[in-house]
């Protein structure tokens, strides 16, 4: 069972990565590791280099997380779903929310239903080729057992 870790932070809270590491459950080196390949970037740093992670980053590390465990994705994959600007605009949305009148937050609400919407729809069309792969391994390993008892016990 996946034992899900906290990946929200309080608003203008920032942590160090050793903090962020031990909130997620994961380790220093792979978030190092995410920001190399560009998946994670800290929001800010210390004077010293050390790494500062906003509410917005542990977002995204819980999305990385969900794409990764729930969808099976693998980094490369992870990199081409957090490279749309769907998701951008969705955290646009999260960071300016707070701050802003009425009418704006009326305007960021329907950027991030129709941002929403574009990503679910490409989910949909992930998972029915995930599982159209599926439908065409179960014909195959129908087969296989098929042909198999053909063959016998020899």
């Amino acid at each position: 069972m996946m034992v899900r870790r906290q990946t929200e932070v309080p608003a203008g809270a920032h942590l160090r990565i050793g903090e962020v590491a031990k909130l997620t459950g994961l380790t220093t080196r792979t978030l190092r590791y995410w920001e190399e390949l560009g998946l994670l970037n800290p929001s800010g740093r210390r004077q010293s280099g050390e790494r500062l992670y906003a509410p917005s980053d542990m977002a995204r590390v819980g999305r990385i997380r969900d794409l990764q465990e729930l969808l099976g994705f693998s980094l490369a994959e992870v990199r081409v779903v957090l490279d749309t600007e769907d998701v951008d605009v969705l955290d646009r949305v999260r960071s300016e929310y707070p701050v802003v009148d009425d009418y704006r937050r009326v305007r960021l609400v329907d950027d991030a239903i129709e941002a929403n919407d574009r990503l679910l729809a490409r989910l949909d069309t992930t998972l029915e080729r995930i599982q159209a792969f599926r439908d065409e391994r179960a014909v195959k390993g129908r087969r296989l057992r098929e042909v198999r008892r053909t063959l016998g016990d020899t």
